[in-house]
Order: structure tokens, then C-alpha cells, then sequence
């Protein structure tokens, strides 16, 4: 038996070698979500996909939500860099709200990850990851809320709840879309209307549309 070897590959030593093989495992699981979804992932799959012993593994993550974990908080530090890069000052209300949406959405990690947040992946977590997560939350979310308050043009605490509102919003939203993927040119016409009148898209937009109004209504009133 070779000494210094992990499943064929050299063993990681230095502080560099093991930040690079952390990464490289990261890299690993985001491709096995993105196929195969939360329910499917598991840390043999991973230990196989990475070409490590499964027990390395957990040398650098504890627990296979550690990992999911960490894939969250790299969504959400790509998927806000990517809404900052979009927002401009002048935005109407709808069109803040639709970019919120739509960049959102089209992170393949960020929303799913977000979903499964509170419910699963917190619950076998370290005290450290757990504080270290939200940390990364408070920063992010601070960004975002210093220039929804700019495009909006409101105040800071108001665009905070902008931010945190809409961002609960998404959890509930992405769970509107789960029809069967029929053909579209199958369904009848009142279907259709039914279909979209309760998409995520149309739900979202409409109660986040709402909710910056009441968010500014009140603020008016104080």
C-alpha cells in the first residue's frame, strides 16, 4: 500500500494543497446536485465522483450538509454579485422585483439551496458553520439592501425589508411551479390560464409588487 495516497491521487499536505482539494470537492458536489438533485446526493457519490476514500471526506466537511452548506453560501455571494451588476437607479418597482426573480431562478444552485435551508440543511450543522453562514447572509443582504435603497430610492431600513421579504418570498414562490411537464400545445386553453395565473413567476411578481408598496406606504406614514 502507497502512503501518501487518497483513492490513487496524492494526499493533501499544505495549507494551499488542501484549500485546492476542498474546492475541487465543492466543484464535484455542485455538478452532482445540479444532476442529480438533493435526494439523490450522498457522500459515497461524492467520494467516488472526487476519486478520494469517502473518509477524507469528511476531513474537510462533518456532515453531508456541511457541504450542502457551503454550496449555499457561494450560490448566495453569485447570485447577489450578478442582482448588484443588474440593479440601476431609476428601476421601476416591477422591473426590480422581475430582476430579483429572474437571477434568482436562474442560479441553478442558489434558489433549491435556499428551500431546503432552514428545513434540512441547518439542522446537522456545526455552531461555527451555522454562525459563519449567516455572517456571509448579513454581508450580502447589507449589499443588497444599500442599493435597493438607492434604486428604489428609499431609506436603508426600508430597502433591508425589501431584501428579506422578497428573498422569503422566492422560498415560497418556487414552490408553485410542480405541474407535470405535459406537452403545452396538449392542454386546453382554461388550463393554461390556470397554469400560469399560479406559476411562480406571476405569483411572485404580484405579491413582491405589494409588498415593496405597503413597505413604502408605511414608511410614509411614520
Amino acid at each position: 500500500m502507497q502512503t501518501g495516497m487518497e483513492g490513487g491521487r496524492k494526499r493533501a499536505r499544505t495549507d494551499e494543497q488542501k484549500s485546492l482539494r476542498r474546492q475541487s470537492i465543492l466543484d464535484a458536489a455542485e455538478s452532482l446536485f445540479r444532476e442529480g438533485g438533493f435526494e439523490a446526493f450522498s457522500m459515497a457519490k461524492l467520494a467516488k465522483l472526487t476519486g478520494v476514500v469517502k473518509g477524507t471526506l469528511y476531513l474537510y466537511f462533518e456532515t453531508r450538509e456541511e457541504v450542502f452548506l457551503v454550496l449555499y453560501n457561494q450560490s448566495l455571494v453569485r447570485w447577489s454579485e450578478v442582482l448588484l451588476d443588474g440593479l440601476r437607479v431609476g428601476m421601476s418597482d416591477r422591473e426590480y422585483a422581475a430582476l430579483f426573480y429572474e437571477t434568482a431562478m436562474a442560479d441553478d444552485g442558489y434558489n433549491p439551496l435556499l428551500v431546503r435551508l432552514e428545513q434540512t440543511i441547518e439542522h446537522n450543522i456545526s455552531l461555527q458553520s451555522f454562525v459563519s453562514s449567516k455572517r456571509i447572509v448579513i454581508d450580502r443582504f447589507g449589499k443588497l439592501a444599500a442599493k435597493t435603497a438607492q434604486v428604489l430610492n428609499m431609506e436603508l431600513p426600508e430597502g433591508s425589508e425589501v431584501v428579506s421579504t422578497l428573498g422569503v418570498l422566492l422560498v415560497g414562490a418556487s414552490r408553485a411551479d410542480q405541474a407535470p411537464s405535459f406537452d403545452r400545445d396538449l392542454i386546453p386553453a382554461d388550463v393554461l390560464e390556470l397554469l400560469a395565473e399560479f406559476s411562480s413567476r406571476n405569483l411572485y411578481t404580484k405579491n413582491a409588487l405589494r409588498i415593496i408598496e405597503g413597505i413604502r406606504r408605511e414608511s410614509a406614514g411614520r
